[in-house]
């Protein structure tokens, strides 16, 4: 906590969701927010082991992530019905995209996130939208120990950018939320910042 105590910028934890509460805990009156690796899409039901948005709500859970690749690809995530279930809990969005090593060698990179982003956003109004930050995490670079090059994730970073401005205006898109993830450490971290 004191190495964050002065951040001139959101501070978020995303935990697994046996760990919210300890999170919760530990964090008490500190600049640092919690979040969740994921929420269900329906508010109730039979869906056993999931965990609604309104659950996350009433633990008092502000930021929650979806669609991470590894959701998207193990269980076919359902991202636009939990990005509005989110939304509609009032928890803010931290929106994942990103593209394979395969899209990527075949050059299909802006095809992929722009596709991603716009169905996840889809029925996001201009206001909703400013609970949203998309975080561009190539899949290739997740956890394998590769990393986009700076050049790379801003380009990337940039395109994302231009499809909120043609989905929300420009003013929306200067004022939103892009950032980088996937392998970042303390050797790259410099770089990417930049």
């Amino acid at each position: 906590k004191p190495l964050v105590a002065d951040a001139d910028c959101d501070v978020v934890i995303c935990a697994p969701f046996v760990d919210l509460q300890a999170a919760l805990d530990a964090t008490e009156g500190s600049n640092i927010k919690i979040g969740a690796e994921n929420c269900h899409w329906a508010e109730s039901g039979a869906f056993t082991a999931e965990v609604s948005a309104p659950m996350l709500k009433a633990m008092g859970v502000p930021y929650v992530i979806i669609g991470h690749s590894e959701r998207r690809q193990y269980f076919g995530e359902t991202v636009n019905k939990r990005v509005r279930a989110a939304l509609d809990n009032g928890l803010k969005v931290i929106l994942c995209v990103g593209e394979v090593l395969e899209e990527r060698e075949q050059g299909v990179t802006f095809e992929v996130v722009g596709m991603q982003t716009k169905i996840a956003l889809q029925g996001v109004t201009a206001e909703e939208l400013e609970n949203v930050i998309i975080a561009y995490e190539p899949v290739w670079a997740i956890g394998t120990g590769k990393t986009a090059t700076a050049d790379q994730a801003d380009e990337v970073n940039g395109y994302i950018r231009q499809v909120i401005a043609e989905l929300y205006g420009k003013d929306a898109a200067d004022a939103f939320v892009v950032q980088y993830g996937g392998s970042m450490n303390a050797k790259n971290a410099d770089e990417l910042l930049s």
